[in-house]
């Protein structure tokens, strides 16, 4: 099962890739969980230890790694390089493992229409398609805003988005403008989870405003969230609410996965 996870900066889609990771490691599943946001933070929200942290790099800025499968400097632009180099040793590589998730750190990815034909451009395209192509049991990918990075040849091999929202308008008005990017690229897999949610009133509104998303779960508002980030401890084992959440999460999305297969 491949799953993106995207929304407006600051809702929390950080903290459901890795509730979500932990959940599906723990139920022995094999589990690759990829930071693709410029600034990757997904290792400390699932509890790294600082050695195994300081192991990881993202990959758009090996700048060694990228001129030599791609035969050019990064920063680049024009002349002659490999538009698709060898990525297919790269996610064990440069991943590490930590209680039973695998996480790679991608970085930025810059696939947009009008994006830059460079080096890093080009090995970060590549291991993106390279990722979606792989058999790996849960691919959980933690993007940034919007869906640039999803391209009309991975729509068939990402199972689903999950759109990341607070209980505000302005939250929910980002999520419509995701939906419209995705269905333009014939993504129609997409699901509503509510981050944040303080009460009833504000888990009543998101089912009343969704943009025509399936709401798939709701993840409760709870100020321990910041406190396992300042002690730097897996929220999963921190917070025992937003666990037990993303446990019936993550069987909503395997069962509605199995649904869409079948």
């Amino acid at each position: 099962m491949k799953v993106a996870i995207t929304g407006k900066g600051g809702v929390g889609k950080t903290t459901l890739a890795a509730l979500l990771a932990q959940a599906y490691a723990d139920q022995g599943r094999d589990v690759l969980a990829v930071d693709a946001d410029p600034s990757p933070c997904l290792a400390g929200a699932l509890g790294f230890p600082a050695e195994l942290r300081a192991r990881l790099r993202p990959i758009s800025e090996m700048d060694d790694l990228i001129e030599e499968r791609t035969g050019a400097k990064p920063g680049t632009v024009g002349g002659f390089f490999t538009l698709n180099p060898r990525v297919d040793d790269i996610p064990e590589r440069f991943s590490v493992v930590h209680r039973g998730v695998r996480l790679l750190e991608m970085g930025s990815v810059d696939t947009g229409g009008s994006g830059c034909i460079c080096p890093e451009s080009a090995m970060l395209k590549t291991l993106f398609t390279h990722l979606l192509f792989r058999k790996d049991d849960i691919l959980l990918l933690d993007m940034y805003a919007g869906v640039e990075h999803l391209g009309r040849a991975t729509v068939d091999f990402v199972d689903a988005m999950l759109v990341v929202v607070e209980p505000t308008r302005r939250s929910l008005g980002t999520a419509a403008q995701i939906k419209k990017l995705a269905n333009d690229i014939g993504l129609t897999r997409l699901y509503l989870v509510g981050n944040k949610v303080r009460n009833e009133d504000e888990a009543r509104f998101l089912e009343a405003e969704t943009p025509g998303l399936p709401v798939l779960g709701l993840l409760p508002a709870d100020l321990k969230v910041q406190e396992a980030d300042r002690l730097g401890i897996p929220v999963y084992d921190h917070v025992p609410d937003l666990k037990a959440a993303a446990l019936r999460i993550a069987g909503s999305l395997s069962r509605e996965s199995a649904g869409t297969a079948s």
